[in-house]
């Protein structure tokens, strides 16, 4: 198994993440410094940091991971460094170790998901799965026509322009838009782009799983449903 996989299935943080870890040399494999891309062996040693890390078993029918969505209230930063000030994970205070799935920005509140299976990071992140997200926003100009359908064709941010994405109107100063993209702050600099300036941005929904009911700073656990409609795919949990 490769070494960044055993880290990722012990839930200690994602695949990339586990990366990075062993690029700066704080992962070791029976004592001797792990390198990116190397295979671990059953009875080898995985230590991060000096801590030992063991593969998690669960008894048969049971999910190996937790996966729980999460409402999101502005300030908490969507990153698993300790050291941050309101950080997510520590804000959850989940039991098991947890980190995010994508990010939601500082300023910008709603529905995150969260995990300890690092493995399903990158499959429901990839570009290509064109997952959507959709947003509530509120803005300080008088929303248009004419502004829905730009932001709608597409808006030039980062070097390059904006896939096509859904929006509609919302009272006389918000909006509602449905993204297949996660670029950093995305939708602010969309908006800024035409001099509007967002006020409140809610993300209520991420593929099939949906905001609802949950209120701010609550998270809940997903459903069997919810995770076959991230991954239809996937068998294993």
């Amino acid at each position: 198994m490769r070494l960044n996989k055993f880290i990722s299935e012990s839930g200690f943080c994602s695949r990339r993440e586990a990366d990075r870890l062993i690029a700066e040399g704080r992962v070791t494999v029976n004592d001797l410094r792990g390198r990116v891309g190397s295979e671990v062996g059953e009875g080898d040693e995985v230590r991060v940091d000096g801590q030992s890390l063991r593969a998690r078993t669960v008894a048969k029918g049971q999910k190996q991971h937790v996966y729980i969505a999460l409402n999101k209230p502005v300030g908490v930063v969507c990153t698993t460094e300790s050291s941050v000030k309101e950080n997510i994970v520590d804000f959850v205070g989940h039991e098991r170790r947890i980190f995010p799935i994508g990010r939601l920005d500082k300023d910008s509140e709603g529905l995150i998901l969260l995990t300890s299976n690092g493995d399903i990071v990158n499959e429901i992140l990839r570009a290509e799965n064109k997952l959507e997200k959709e947003y509530l926003v509120a803005v300080n100009h008088e929303v248009t026509p004419e502004f829905l359908r730009a932001m709608a064709r597409g808006v030039p941010i980062h070097g390059q322009t904006t896939l096509p994405c859904r929006t509609g109107k919302l009272g006389r100063f918000g909006f509602r838009i449905v993204l297949v993209q996660g670029l950093n702050r995305q939708i602010r600099l969309m908006a800024a782009y035409f001099k509007f300036r967002v006020k409140q941005l809610v993300r209520v929904r991420i593929g099939n799983v949906k905001l609802g009911r949950l209120k701010i700073g609550q998270w809940r656990n997903l459903t069997d449903a919810e995770l076959r409609g991230l991954l239809p795919q996937r068998t294993d949990w």
